[in-house]
């Protein structure tokens, strides 16, 4: 009875002193950050994101959007947001390539034996998907590039 006792005092004390002391030392983020601190955070994160985020974000990029709308909407778009928009395609026709050749390297690592295997059909579904993607992002690019150089705006940076 005397052990139970001695037992619960101790886990109350240690308790309490976790309390009291708190878990850690406070960071930056615990702390009450002014406006301008605030801003800064908001383009610290918005920098961390991958490119894909913050398109995705934007709303920019879609490869949903029938061919025929985005054709409609470039033929509406100014020279500087004709390029401004083939420009983000142009970063996500970038990352999906990466993404597609890192995809192809797991698959040429997969050993013959294990060929047939869920993870090999999971990386090789995966591939497909990712090369559809790079397919109707590329078309979309297109549509805005053959735009842009018909109004005779600047293609540089946007060599297909």
């Amino acid at each position: 009875m005397r052990l139970e006792r001695d037992v619960i005092v101790c886990c109350l004390l240690a308790f309490s002193l976790l309390v009291v002391a708190g878990c850690g030392k406070k960071t930056d983020e615990d702390k009450p950050a002014s406006p301008a601190m605030t801003e800064t955070r908001a383009e610290t994160v918005e920098a961390e994101k991958p490119a894909s985020e913050v398109q995705a974000e934007a709303g920019t990029v879609d490869i949903e959007k029938p061919v025929s709308e985005v054709q409609a909407e470039a033929d509406t778009m100014s020279v500087e947001n004709l390029k401004a928009t083939a420009l983000k395609y142009k970063e996500a026709i970038l990352a999906k390539q990466g993404t597609m050749a890192e995809l192809a390297a797991k698959i040429k690592e997969i050993p013959v034996v294990e060929a047939l295997g869920q993870e090999a059909q999971s990386l090789k579904t995966d591939l497909k998907e990712v090369e559809s993607a790079l397919a109707a992002l590329k078309e979309r690019f297109q549509v805005y590039y053959d735009t842009l150089k018909e109004k005779g705006g600047d293609l540089s940076g946007l060599e297909p």
